[in-house]
C-alpha cells in the first residue's frame, strides 16, 4: 500500500506539493474549528495562498497569481469589511449530543472509505511524454478580456460595485 511513498517523496517538487497540500487542508480545518470570525477569514486566506502554490506547481502561474490577488487579497478584505460593518457578536454553539457525534464519525469514515476505494481503483494515464506543457497564455487572456469580452467585464464590475453599496446601505439601516 505504501510502496510508492518513497519514490513519491524522492523528488523536490513532490515535497512542495506535500507542503502546500498540508497547508491547504490545515487552513480548511482551522477555518471550521475556529470560533472567532476574523480568525476564520485569516485561515481561509491561508488556504487560498496554499492553493495558489499548488497552481504554480501545476505550471498554471497565471491562475496562481490570480488566486492570490482575487481570493487571498480581495475576497478576504471584503469578508473583513463585511465583519466590521455588521454587528457581529459571538454566539454560543449548540452542543451536540453523543448520537450526533456517532453519526458524524460513521459519515466521515464512510466518506473516507469511498474516496480511498475510488483512488485505489482509478487507472491514471502514463506520463511517458504525452504531457505537453502549455505556453504562457496570459497575453492571450488579456487580449480576449479587453477586446472581445470588455462589455461583460465592465458590467460585472458595475454589478459588484452596486452589490457592495447595497450591502453598506443594508448594514446602515440595521444599525439605525
Amino acid at each position: 500500500m505504501f510502496s510508492g511513498l518513497g519514490s513519491f517523496l524522492s523528488e523536490g517538487q513532490n515535497w512542495w506539493f506535500l507542503l502546500f497540500a498540508i497547508c491547504a487542508i490545515g487552513g480548511a480545518i482551522y477555518m471550521i474549528t475556529f470560533t472567532k470570525v476574523v480568525h476564520m477569514v485569516l485561515s481561509v486566506a491561508f488556504t487560498f495562498v496554499s492553493l495558489a502554490g499548488l497552481y504554480v506547481l501545476l505550471e498554471a502561474e497565471f491562475v496562481g497569481f490570480v488566486q492570490i490577488l482575487i481570493y487571498a487579497g480581495a475576497i478576504s478584505i471584503l469578508m473583513i469589511f463585511g465583519i466590521m460593518m455588521t454587528n457581529h457578536r459571538a454566539e454560543e454553539r449548540a452542543k451536540s449530543g453523543p448520537v450526533q457525534k456517532i453519526l458524524l464519525g460513521i459519515g466521515s469514515l464512510g466518506l473516507f472509505g469511498i474516496l480511498f476505494y475510488a483512488i485505489q481503483n482509478t487507472t491514471f494515464p502514463s506520463a511517458s511524454g504525452s504531457l505537453q506543457t502549455g505556453q504562457d497564455n496570459t497575453l492571450e487572456i488579456g487580449k480576449l478580456l479587453y477586446n472581445e469580452y470588455v462589455i461583460p467585464f465592465e458590467i460585472m464590475s458595475v454589478l459588484l460595485t452596486v452589490a457592495f453599496i447595497g450591502a453598506i446601505v443594508v448594514a446602515k439601516r440595521e444599525e439605525d
